[in-house]
Parts: structure tokens; sequence; C-alpha cells
């Protein structure tokens, strides 16, 4: 399906850019620690904000409930994908940022209320008509219409608009907030220039690089040494060896169930099918194909016209008999269907910008149409349309039967495994596995982390009889292919090793202790090298180092064995062509550089760019600015007891 129709993404960023902006005009969320209190009257309120020291008292305070804190986190998850909503550790994770931007928000807007900061209805409105919401709600200044826009707003935000545009106004009246405290954060003009030249600087240059792992391989230390070292760190390797386990079990697979595999009945497969009906659910569908005729935004009535004419054009040519594969892949402006016809497979109602898929649900299969969108002129052909219905009984039955014969079998599986394991309390692992045609197997001395290979997969088995005691009754795990029962039969404690075991382990830390200083020391003799002798390929060869080539590069560039230069080597910056850098440690490297080209931007570009930069820059202290001026004003309302937040409603989504 063409990406650029689709609304998933244009249009619910969009809209979701809305609803979140007054929780994030630039302000710092963080979880606000010692706020939790039963005090709060309703279930349904997730807390309760005092404006004033009297607030509580009077009991006028603002509330921020449950449902609009359960409605922004499922926004909030829904544009990260549906595999997060039944996660209840990511649902927790949102639950309580969510809480705390509103929180913050409520903090903000009885800020504001203080100050005289408000947004009206006519705000909105011109809020509405620019920008990414402009672009969906009025495309080329025309209003998609009431009921569209309802559907709009519901469909793809779950929301109602007039809570739509309430957060509309939060986030402009915030916006306003934010530039009444920060109006007298300033920036000199030499500030601007300097930022922009240092910002701007562009280098390349030579470097030599002393690698980590080659290094490594020269420290070989003597037994001795390394004798030595094992016994001044004693202490490191007292329990070097892990605890280790040798178990006994007897394992089944579904095959060896009593009574074999199980299976669903005809019965049990209807009354799943019953039961669970609205998951066979299949919406309204349309298939269609198009041809696009684009068209650029604002673009004016001659433009229009032509655009319009060459669609007409086309239509025409497909409804006396034109070849729609030949002339999507010769005439379409949209790239994503082409050259594949123009086809667009099915799509539900609700997915496509409106006009499109007004079109694709109003036309009757085979019509020819032209259609304007925002993005131009769509000749459309609806091809098949399906109605919503139930998927007939005979369309599930391999699922439905899949998913009974899991549940049935892995019921089974316990079901005996449970058996068994009572049964071997009673008699023994040995007399019960004989009785069962099934065979003992004792695994070597297995560690907390270890495997069991005739096993396909042991990690329960090992994890529960590493919570067991040598001698406790025979226990069950499942194996990923049925379960096994099993016993501890013995316990290797956790010890010091010798020398001679250990030996290979005590050279790997041995290395690991000395390599930092190595670095260190081979590096600033690279750097002195290459200074004294004026010549950095003479050096590197010396104490075998690689010599490379970076590209042209600005601060933020990754230059492979450096890392980001701005984080790691930013001093290249203030180098002139011909001089050599100090040693850097770039962590798994030593690096020396010099420099062969430099350019700064000339006084031209820094007066073309300077009120951008200044912008940019304002904007980034204004902002900073006010993250300090939210933490004072949340805290001075924590101080004085002026949030209550209800413990017993913190997670809506999972009623924990």
């Amino acid at each position: 399906m063409i990406r650029f129709l689709q609304k998933e993404n244009r249009v619910t960023k969009a809209l979701f850019v809305v609803i979140i902006a007054a929780a994030s005009v630039s302000m710092v969320v963080y979880l606000i620690p010692g706020l939790t209190n039963t005090g709060v009257a309703s279930s349904d309120t997730y807390a309760e904000i005092y404006p004033h020291w009297y607030s509580r008292v009077l009991h006028t305070g603002e509330t921020v409930t449950m449902q609009r804190v359960s409605n922004e986190v499922r926004n909030q998850i829904q544009q990260r994908g549906p595999q997060y909503a039944d996660n209840p550790i990511i649902v927790n994770f949102f639950t309580q940022q969510v809480g705390q931007q509103l929180i913050q928000e409520q903090i903000l807007m009885s800020e504001a209320d203080r100050l005289g900061v408000t947004a009206n209805d006519a705000d909105v409105i011109k809020f509405l008509h620019t920008g990414p919401t402009g672009e969906v709600i009025f495309p080329n200044g025309k209003f998609i219409g009431d009921q569209a826009y309802t559907n709009l707003v519901a469909t793809r935000l779950n929301m109602s608009v007039p809570d739509f545009e309430a957060g509309i106004k939060r986030s402009i009246t915030i916006k306003r907030l934010q530039d009444l405290e920060t109006a007298g954060v300033n920036i000199s003009d030499q500030e601007v220039r300097d930022t922009y030249r240092k910002d701007n600087i562009k280098i390349k240059f030579d470097y030599a690089v002393l690698s980590s792992d080659d290094l490594r391989k020269t420290i070989n230390p003597s037994d001795a040494d390394l004798e030595a070292f094992f016994k001044k760190n004693a202490a490191r390797y007292a329990n070097a060896v892990p605890e280790q386990r040798a178990i006994s079990y007897f394992a089944f697979t579904p095959n060896q169930l009593p009574g074999g595999v199980p299976q669903p009945s005809q019965g049990e497969i209807q009354s799943y099918y019953n039961q669970h009906q609205s998951e066979y659910q299949v919406p309204e569908q349309s298939r269609s194909r198009h041809i696009l005729v684009k068209l650029a935004p604002g673009a004016d009535a001659k433009a229009d016209a032509a655009a319009k004419a060459k669609a007409d054009d086309i239509a025409k040519q497909l409804q006396n008999g034109g070849n729609w594969t030949d002339l999507a892949k010769k005439l379409s402006d949209d790239p994503g269907s082409k050259d594949s016809g123009g086809e667009l497979g099915f799509t539900q109602r609700g997915r496509m910008v409106p006009e499109f898929d007004n079109a694709i649900f109003t036309q009757k299969p085979g019509e020819i149409h032209v259609v304007k969108s925002q993005f131009g002129y769509h000749v459309v052909q609806v091809e098949e349309r399906q109605a919503a219905h139930t998927q007939a009984l005979s369309e599930v039955i391999d699922s439905i039967k899949a998913t009974l014969s899991r549940q049935m079998i892995s019921q089974a599986e316990e079901n005996f495994a449970k058996q068994l394991s009572q049964e071997a309390a009673k008699g023994g692992l040995q007399a019960t596995a004989a009785a069962h045609h099934l065979e003992v197997v004792t695994t070597p001395p297995v560690a907390a982390n270890g495997t069991i290979s005739t096993l396909p997969d042991g990690a329960q088995l090992i994890s529960k009889a590493f919570g067991a005691k040598q001698g406790d009754p025979p226990m069950y795990a499942p194996t990923g292919e049925g379960y096994a029962i099993f016993q501890v039969t013995g316990v290797d404690k956790a010890h010091a090793p010798t020398f001679a075991d250990w030996k290979s382990h005590v050279l790997d830390d041995y290395r690991d202790e000395q390599l930092p200083a190595l670095l260190n020391q081979k590096t600033k003799e690279l750097a002195d090298k290459a200074k004294s002798e004026k010549d950095l390929n003479k050096a590197a060869k010396e104490v075998g180092a690689t010599i490379k080539t970076s590209d042209t590069i600005g601060e933020s560039a990754q230059v492979p064995d450096l890392g980001q230069v701005q984080t790691v080597a930013p001093q290249l910056f203030e180098l002139n062509v011909g001089d050599f850098s100090g040693p850097i440690n770039a962590g798994r490297t030593g690096v020396v550089a010099k420099i062969v080209a430099k350019t700064e931007p000339t006084p031209d570009d820094i007066k073309k760019n300077f009120d951008q930069t200044r912008d940019q820059i304002l904007n980034e202290r204004r902002g900073q600015a006010f993250q300090l001026f939210v933490t004072n004003l949340v805290n001075d309302y924590k101080k004085h007891k002026r949030i209550v937040v209800n413990a017993k409603a913190t997670s809506p989504l999972t009623g924990e």
C-alpha cells in the first residue's frame, strides 16, 4: 500500500504531536519521589493539584483523572506498536511517565492562570490551520468537513474533538508561559559568531592507531609473575569455580503421553469458535488501484488545472480500454505503486487520507473517477469491495485446531509430569521411569548458567535445581518438548581453583589489568616520536601503529577507530594544518593525529547564518531556563504538599 496515502504515519504523528505538546514544551519530565498518598477522594483520580495554600482546605484542587492518564498511555503506546500494549512492564513505565507529565502540565496551567496567560478558541483555529495539522485538516486551505474531522480524531487518537481541541489550548497556553518566563534570556552577537564558527570548522587528518587487541598479545608474563598475581588476588579467585550440581532426571515428549497426543473434538472446535467470534470479524475492505498526478502544495490555479487535465486524460484513456499497468508505470507519480500497476491491495475504512478513503468506499467496483487529495489528482478504480463479515468456521478451523491442540497438549503434559513426580516421590526415579518405559539420565556437574546437552531446553530445569536442595523430593520442569522429572543428586560448592587449572583465566585477568597503562605508555611514545621526528608515518612504523586518513569532517562525525571526535578529541579542531595532536585515548585504541586540511566559515558565511544560529542558541538556552523554572515550580508544590497522588490508581491499564 502506498505509504504517503496511509494515515498511520503522516496523520497520526501530526495529531499526536498536538496532544502531547503541552506535556513536552521544552520541559523536564521526571518521576517525582515522595508524592504517593491515599488521600484523594475518588479511585478515578490519579492526582489532585492544589494551586494555592488554601486549596486543600477548601477542596478546590485541580484533578488529573485516571481516564485521561489511561487515554494518553494508550496513545503513546500505540505510536510504538501494538506489541507493547500487553506488556505490563511497558504499560507501567508509560503510566508513570504520563502521570508525571500531566501533573506537571496541570501545575503549569495553574501558574499560567495565576499570571493571566491564556489561549482562546480563535488561537486554536489559527493553530489548526498551520503546521502538520493544517496539511491534514485543511489540505490546500479547504476544511475536510466536520464529520471527517470528528472521525479522524476519534479513529486515530481515540479522542473526542472537544478533548483534542482542549489539548491544543493547553499546549498554546504553556508555550506562551514559556515565552513569558524566558523572555529575559539573551545572547551576545559575538557568542553567536563564535558558536557558528566553532560548529562549522571542517578538518581532515592522518592518524596513527594503536590497537588494544594487538598490544594485549604483547603482554606475556612469566609463570612466576602469573602465580604471584594469582596469590595477590586470592580473594578474587576464592569462588572462581562456581557451584555445580549433578541432576538425575527422566523426560517424556508429547508422543509418550498416556493415550497419545490429545486432539480436539468437533464439539470443542465449534465451542471455541462460538466463544471467540470477535476474533474472526473482518471489517469492510476495499481493493483499489490508482494513478497519481502529483500537485505541489500551494500550487497556483494554472498548475492545478494542468494536473487535473492530465488526470482526466488518463481516466479517459482507461475508460476507452487503456492498460492500467502500462499507464501506471509510464504516468503515475506514486513511486510506491507505479511499478505494480498502481495496485494498492485491500485496505480498511479510515486508513487512507479522507478524500481517497471516501472514494474507494463509495465508488462502485469497476468505475474510474478522478479524486483530488492533498497530494494531487488520483485516477481511482475500485476493483473489489468486501462487506464486513464474520469468517466461517471452515475458514479458520485449522488455526482453531492448532490452538486447541497446543492448549490440550500443554495441560496433558503438565498433568502427567505432576503425576510422575508424585509417583517418584514414593517409589524413586528409577522405579517410576522403568514403570513408564522411560530412562533415567544423570548429568555431569552443571553450573547455574550451564546447559544440559541431552534436553532441547534445560534452562527451567537447571533454574529449579539450583533452588532445591540435595535430597529434596522429585520436581518437574518443561524441556521445550515435554517435561522432565528430576532430583538434585550432587552439589559441588563454589571454590577456589588451583593455579594450574586456572592459569589461562589468570593470564586474561593479568593482561586486562596491565593493558590500560601499556596503551597510554605506547600512545605517549607515539606522540613524542611524531613531534620530535615531525613524521607521523615513521613514528607509527617504529611503534607498530597503523596509519589511516579521515574524511573531511565536522565535530559530530564518527571516525573509525577513534569514535565521535567531538567527544573523544575535540582539541583537534583547535589545531592548525601540520600540527600534531597529543596522545588520544579512545578506549580500545590509542591515537595520534596530524591535521592535513582545515576550513573555517568565512565572515560572509557567518553573516548569512547569523539569525538562524542565534535562534538555535536562544531556543536551547530558553529551553534550559524553562526546564529550571518547571523543576523549581514542581519542587515548590511538593515542598508545600500541594500534589497528592493516589497510590491505588497508578496503573490505569493494568489495574495494579
